[in-house]
């Protein structure tokens, strides 16, 4: 570890099965917002009228944003993702992986799915980045 909390030196890499087989190196991220991921509520609890509190584990997916500079050329990656299922009329899934080497910890995202897509940058003084939504059926942490 490096001893600094740096997103600069974070890998993002995505794969999209039937458009990119091949995973591929994200790039070019909007300076103040890179990527972030909601909380998830993995517990389901219920209280009883006598005061007992009951709970159960459930599954949950998760949601990711991952923003870019307008200018990225990862951009192109999500317009071919978008448009691939556009044609096909279907949904196709991608995997990823992000490294985090400021702490020291990997993650793995499957069965991902695009669920929010920007058709074009909104242009202001200059383009502005595009924020781009997928939700993983699950992200797995690893320690490197």
């Amino acid at each position: 570890m490096t001893g600094t909390i740096t997103a600069a030196n974070a890998v993002f890499t995505l794969s999209v099965s039937g458009v990119f087989n091949v995973a591929q190196q994200l790039q070019q991220f909007a300076a103040d917002d890179v990527f972030d991921t909601e909380a998830i509520e993995p517990a389901e609890v219920m209280m009883g009228v006598d005061g007992h509190l009951s709970a159960g584990f459930v599954f949950v997916a998760t949601k990711q944003s991952i923003t870019l500079q307008a200018d990225s050329p990862s951009n192109l990656i999500f317009e071919a993702w978008q448009q691939a299922q556009k044609t096909a009329r279907d949904i196709f899934f991608a995997q990823g992986g992000v490294i985090l080497n400021s702490v020291g910890r990997a993650y793995t995202m499957n069965r991902g799915v695009l669920t929010s897509y920007p058709s074009l940058p909104d242009a202001k003084k200059v383009l502005q980045p595009r924020k781009y939504g997928i939700t993983w059926e699950s992200i797995s942490p690893a320690a490197i």
